[in-house]
């Protein structure tokens, strides 16, 4: 998964990082409020975390401006030193959806981490395989079958397409799909991930007549929708 961490510590966000980055998350580190805010505008994170106190924009705000402005479904987890009833309340009322008070230790970020992404996304720990109507991922074999028949996909394309099943009818940015699939390789062509998705659509059948549509967001990145019967 993808995460945003909003601390204004160096030595805590090093730590926050390295810990969900050893558990397999990809992991980017944000000292102000509003540089975070700008990225919000521009890409997508499966989770935050946020400090409390930091410059120019405070974590509360940017937690107000996300559930106004980006989803009221992405998780948010509060990690602060402020550790008074009243502060944990009003930020879990405000819509902070865990709050855990600094220092913490690694076992407890990755559990209630954990937690929180298998409550968003549905995600089961012990999971063999994902089923998403007529398609089941086989998470050990990395095969796909559609409709009962097996289609063959290459390592990155069952990657990808698992992405896009997972996150159903959610705009991903490039930014996030080249973190999770390509792992921050910067020697990636321009054209690699749009080749994938154009394989997708073909070895799937992603096609409004199927039932489903992949369609790229000019500037942005691309969203996978399952159609109502009949759309198109």
């Amino acid at each position: 998964m993808r995460i945003a961490v909003l601390d204004d510590d160096p030595a805590q966000t090093e730590f926050v990082c390295q810990t969900l980055s050893a558990a397999g998350h990809v992991c980017h580190a944000f000292a102000e409020g509003r540089a975070l805010v700008r990225q919000l505008r521009r890409q997508t994170f499966d989770l935050l975390v946020l400090d409390w106190n930091v410059p120019d924009m405070s974590g509360e705000e940017v937690l107000n401006w996300v559930r106004q402005s980006v989803s009221e479904q992405l998780p948010v987890l509060f990690m602060t030193s402020r550790s008074r009833e009243t502060d944990i309340s009003s930020m879990l009322n405000t819509g902070a959806d865990d709050y855990v008070v600094k220092p913490v230790p690694a076992s407890v970020l990755l559990a209630r981490v954990g937690a929180l992404l298998r409550r968003a996304y549905q995600l089961s720990p012990a999971a063999t395989k994902e089923v998403f109507g007529d398609y089941e991922f086989d998470l050990g074999a990395k095969n796909v079958l559609v409709k009962g028949a097996a289609v063959s996909l290459t390592q990155k394309e069952f990657e990808l397409a698992l992405l896009l099943f997972q996150h159903l009818s959610r705009p991903l940015s490039r930014a996030h799909i080249l973190d999770v699939i390509w792992k921050q390789a910067a020697d990636i062509p321009s054209r690699t991930m749009d080749t994938h998705v154009s394989m997708l659509r073909a070895k799937l059948g992603l096609r409004p007549e199927n039932g489903y549509r992949l369609m790229p967001i000019y500037g942005y990145g691309y969203r996978l929708e399952r159609l109502e019967q009949g759309g198109a």
